[in-house]
């Protein structure tokens, strides 16, 4: 089974005393990918900024931008701000992340068709960002 590495420590990005809806990493964790000694990681970075799940707010009651699925909803920003992967491996380590925190595999597959469906325009927009 995949593993994160460490606890996920989260402050909210503020501009002009304003919460903004995003979220900056205050340590950085790695994810990896297949198995808890995998060698292919996913290394998100202390500066790192997310905001969560880009779920729409009519879906909010069902699946809120945070749950059990929090550390893989940044893993899955990351991969589609740096495409270090394809947007079709990155919503499969998404999926498996979801899993391996715990949520439910109802919750997981429908975010999953949710993104592979859905993220196309986010995973186009999203250059080589720089996280910080």
């Amino acid at each position: 089974m995949s593993s994160f590495t460490s606890r996920l420590e989260v402050s909210p990005v503020e501009v002009n005393g304003i919460w903004n809806g995003s979220w900056e990493l205050l340590k950085p964790f790695v994810y990896h990918v297949g198995s808890k000694f995998s060698r292919h990681l996913v290394k998100v970075p202390k500066g790192f900024i997310t905001d969560f799940a880009s779920t729409p707010w009519i879906f909010w009651q069902f699946i809120p931008k945070w749950g059990r699925y929090g550390k893989a909803a940044i893993v899955h920003d990351l991969l589609y701000q740096t495409k270090e992967t394809s947007r079709h491996m990155a919503d499969l380590i998404f999926l498996e992340a979801m899993l391996v925190a715990g949520t439910p595999k109802w919750k997981a597959r429908l975010m999953y068709w949710g993104v592979r469906i859905g993220g196309w325009l986010a995973y186009k927009k999203r250059g080589n960002i720089s996280p910080s």
